[in-house]
């Protein structure tokens, strides 16, 4: 689907347009905004109104065909709530609905013409990018696997977003930013839902390999030898039981100056969890494939960013391999001696990811960097805790922490991906307690992604750190299976807000 602006004043009315469809809103009150108006000579939009053929109600929609008040072929009538200003809730529902109603239309090309400057706490281009979202959403199949490809989708294939001369800039530049959020998201969609036997250690690091060549972004791949070169014990002791060989993918976006600190992302890359030789149930094992959903992000984050041409420095580390049970396997009981020196003792072999982990941020020191953000579908408990709305967010409370996590969970709200803060406090270190190694890597089940977070925090004293635990929001289960492509807008809208904030040094 194509998407572009269109400018619409006094001189270019909207009622003359030529389009296969322009889709307008209207209030449950019956009041009309200015669109709706334009497009209302005749009253065919009121009389549907007093009808009862639409309510108004958010996302509820009428088709009228041919109508008297536009040169358009079609008008979608579709509800914004009761009235301005809009809720974004209730924008999110109408955006949705036009784009659902527009994959089935016999129109080749669509006008939207919503009030974009009406939403509350909200502006223009976060309207564009919400609906360029949307469509794309609603678009996306993963059919990849199957020898009999699904019916490519109809219906509309170029969106033009009808707006002022004022905001004619801003709109752009929001559908570029869309356009590339949303391919971001696909990619971190695409690697979520292929199976293990495909998307393996491997075929991440060659993916990345492949952003780098298209894009001009700095790859560089360690293997086991250089993994044992660095002693990163931890790291590699999880990749015993399995025959997929390790990789450390090292990534680097360098759009700022020279001189600026990176913001570092780090992404978990468990291409395939059985929980080693602490076995996982059978049941729901399948969508342990999705344990690499923290490694997806960062490299569809990275595809987004690389497309906008972000002016900021951002570097990305991914450790990546299979957690499998073999003669060769990391045991419970076992000790393992990390990048930095600390020893942890292996209590659970399902408690990997922050194995793997702890070496990467410990590796990242290197880079002096300016904030880091590592991303993983670390525990269960966070699912537990926050269910499958709100990734957690994990980080000490210090005024240059607070700082970080307000940036993250501000970001998660104005890309609707959401997160919520939760504790880091000493008190909880205690559960990580060893009478034989510096660490336990696990505290037990009382507040399991809180001492999971712990762990990492042990690794991160060198810098301004950040953990988002995406368990309960990097997939979904049950008849609507699949990577949901979070928390890509999250992170995509946080770099993006940091180099503008570095811009206005």
């Amino acid at each position: 689907m194509d998407f572009s602006t269109k400018t619409f004043d006094s001189k270019n009315a909207i009622a003359q347009a030529k389009a296969g469809c322009i889709a307008v809103g209207v209030f449950e009150n019956g009041k009309l905004p200015q669109a709706a108006q334009a497009l209302d000579r005749k009253g065919e939009v009121t009389a549907a109104l007093k009808s009862g053929d639409i309510s108004g109600k958010p996302g509820t929609t009428l088709l009228m065909r041919d109508p008297d008040g536009a040169v358009a072929e079609r008008i979608l009538l579709v509800g914004l709530g009761k009235e301005e200003p809009i809720s974004d809730k209730n924008y999110s529902s109408a955006a949705q609905s036009i784009a659902r109603i527009f994959s089935s239309l016999g129109a080749g090309d669509a006008i939207v013409a919503l009030p974009f400057d009406g939403i509350a706490n909200r502006d223009v281009a976060w309207a564009i990018r919400n609906s360029v979202l949307a469509a794309r959403d609603n678009l996306y199949r993963f059919d990849d696997m199957k020898s009999t490809k699904e019916p490519a989708p109809g219906g509309v294939r170029k969106v033009a977003f009808a707006v002022s001369a004022a905001d004619a800039n801003a709109a752009k530049a929001a559908v570029g930013e869309g356009v590339a959020l949303a391919n971001g998201m696909d990619l971190t969609k695409n690697l979520g839902n292929l199976p293990p036997n495909i998307c393996n250690p491997t075929y991440l690091a060659n993916t990345a390999k492949k952003l780098g060549k298209e894009y001009g972004i700095g790859v560089e791949v360690l293997d086991r030898k250089q993994l044992q070169a660095l002693k990163m014990g931890s790291f590699l002791s999880v990749t015993n039981g399995s025959d997929e060989p390790p990789k450390f993918i090292v990534m680097k976006h360098m759009g700022g100056k020279a001189k600026d600190a990176p913001t570092v992302l780090v992404g978990k890359g468990i291409t395939f969890d059985s929980g080693g030789i602490s076995l996982k149930p059978g049941s729901g094992m399948d969508e342990m494939k999705y344990d690499m959903c923290g490694a997806a992000s960062v490299l569809g984050t990275f595809r987004a960013i690389a497309e906008m041409k972000l002016k900021l420095n951002v570097i990305g580390v991914i450790p990546t391999c299979e957690n499998m049970p073999s003669g060769r396997a990391t045991r419970p009981g076992d000790i393992v001696t990390s990048m930095s020196g600390q020893t942890i003792e292996v209590l659970n072999t399902d408690a990997e990811g922050r194995l793997i982990l702890c070496d990467a941020l410990t590796y990242v020191e290197r880079f002096k960097p300016a904030a880091v953000v590592d991303v993983a579908t670390l525990t269960g408990a966070c699912i537990t805790a926050l269910g499958h709305h709100n990734s957690g967010l994990f980080t000490r409370h210090d005024d240059a922490h607070d700082a970080l996590a307000e940036q993250l969970l501000s970001a998660g709200k104005t890309a609707n991906d959401t997160a919520w803060r939760m504790p880091i406090e000493d008190s909880y270190q205690e559960q990580l307690k060893s009478n034989f190694a510096d660490v336990a890597n696990i505290g037990g089940p009382p507040a399991g992604s809180i001492t999971a977070a712990c762990f990492l925090e042990r690794f991160t004293k060198k810098y301004t750190w950040a953990h988002l635990d995406i368990a309960g929001t990097a997939w979904k289960s049950g008849a609507a299976k699949g990577a949901t492509g979070r928390p890509v807008p999250l992170l995509t809208t946080f770099l993006i807000n940091r180099a503008q904030a570095a811009s206005a040094k």
